[in-house]
């Protein structure tokens, strides 16, 4: 069994991304190696009131296992958390958690609540990507990620199929990276 993270040193990889999302998580799930070494954090947008099959879909395009984040459980190397409907998701050093807070940008899962919990508990050793999507959600977290010495990788808006978000981050935060989605998993790896 995977050690969590805690308890060796790592990065962590937190992923934000809206309308188109789910064909990029899916393309950057398919990419990474079996034997990534670090956790991966997704939030997408999704109605409160709905079903998330997210882990399903990244689970069958690659070879990392993919799981809701629960309401608190250890954060291992080499896996998927999804943000689950209605719920915030947030790390500490060595763990996960889904939880009920305000709504953030107008959304629950919202982005900026994961990377900020990022940035505060892994500093330079957190990496940021902000996907696809509308208006701004992703912006603010990525700012506190670059402030905490960490990565920012921004999927290029004219890549994009919504460019608001990928957008509204380069416009605000000195993105490390700006790059197509084919790109990304490359990028991810290679910082890890």
């Amino acid at each position: 069994m995977a050690q969590p993270i805690g308890s060796w040193s790592s990065r962590v990889v937190v992923i934000g991304a809206s309308a188109g999302g789910v064909e990029a998580i899916k393309y950057i799930a398919s990419q990474l190696p079996p034997d990534f070494a670090a956790a991966v954090l997704v939030v997408l947008h999704i109605p409160h009131n709905s079903v998330s099959v997210l882990p399903d879909i990244l689970r069958r395009a690659g070879p990392l296992p993919a799981v809701h984040a629960s309401t608190r459980e250890p954060m291992r190397p080499g896996r998927i958390y999804v943000a689950p409907p209605d719920r915030h998701m947030l790390i500490t050093r060595s763990e996960v958690r889904a939880v009920f807070g305000p709504r953030e940008n107008g959304h629950r899962p919202a982005v900026d609540p994961l990377f900020r919990s990022a940035a505060q508990a892994f500093g330079a050793d957190a990496i940021g990507v902000v996907l696809t999507g509308n208006l701004d959600d992703g912006t603010a977290g990525l700012l506190a990620i670059k402030q905490a010495g960490g990565t920012a990788i921004v999927q290029d808006p004219a890549d994009a199929m919504y460019p608001g978000m990928p957008r509204s981050a380069i416009h605000s935060v000195d993105a490390d990276f700006v790059v197509r989605l084919d790109d990304v998993p490359e990028t991810i790896v290679r910082l890890v």
